[in-house]
């Protein structure tokens, strides 16, 4: 991964920040560990990217790893204590170099980054709040497989269960911010998912915002849906994790 730092940087300064992520499997250390990218690719700021909080005082650090590691198909078996074990070395990592403020940090994710954000939300404490876009929260309506898990749903009940962040919404006190399209036809996140976990996150008291996007299906293209999902998520994040009352 890579922290950008705003133009209004100072030396020294602990800025706000805004881990943006999406995990992935390996099937060993060593593969996980593998160089990818290039250095000499320019950086490129589209549509709805949360690389524009750059502009507001915010440090993003875009693309923090998350390895999900296990041999054939034992990865997923402790995908949420790895996840954690990620999420915390990417946080302990800016706040050493003295660039985070460890009580002001978000996170975020698209699509399976969206299903991690609420899997941190849930099994830690480590950020302030998230936000989370056409994502999937209950894994009991992908139930012949995700991602690179192949065993269906009656295979591995308990596995299904554990990675659910709709099964422990009671434990999410952090704010999250849901957003979706509402024509999403990707397979595993239908709008249903956001629906029914927004839901469950308001029925156990916790401040939770859902927007639904008009028209819009996996990934969000109007000019209108974009400039909406920036507004949304800068003002939740402003409140929430800048903690600027407005």
């Amino acid at each position: 991964g890579t922290i950008y730092l705003p133009p209004s940087y100072k030396p020294g300064e602990r800025l706000p920040m805004f881990v943006w992520a999406y995990p992935q499997e390996f099937a060993d250390a060593a593969a996980a560990s593998q160089v990818v990218g290039s250095p000499n690719r320019f950086t490129t700021v589209g549509g709805s990217s949360h690389l524009l909080l750059l502009t507001q005082g915010y440090a993003v650090f875009d693309g923090a790893t998350m390895p999900i590691i296990g041999a054939g198909e034992t990865a997923n078996d402790t995908y949420v204590e790895q996840l954690v074990a990620s999420a915390q070395a990417a946080v302990d990592f800016a706040v050493n170099e003295g660039i985070a403020d460890r009580a002001r940090i978000g996170v975020g994710g698209h699509s399976y980054g969206a299903f991690m954000t609420a899997n941190l939300l849930a099994h830690s404490d480590i950020f302030a709040a998230g936000v989370a876009r056409s994502g999937a929260y209950n894994r009991t309506l992908t139930p012949f497989g995700f991602q690179n898990e192949t065993r269906t749903f009656w295979e591995a009940p308990d596995v299904y269960a554990r990675m659910s962040p709709f099964y422990h919404a009671h434990k999410i006190k952090e704010p999250l911010l849901l957003i979706h399209g509402e024509l999403d036809n990707n397979s595993g996140t239908f709008p249903i998912q956001s629906e029914r976990m927004y839901m469950a996150l308001k029925g156990h008291g916790a401040t939770a915002r859902y927007v639904t996007l008009p028209y819009e299906s996996h990934g969000y293209s109007a000019r209108e849906s974009n400039l909406h999902v920036v507004a949304e998520t800068l003002n939740w994040l402003d409140r929430y994790v800048k903690k600027v009352t407005k």
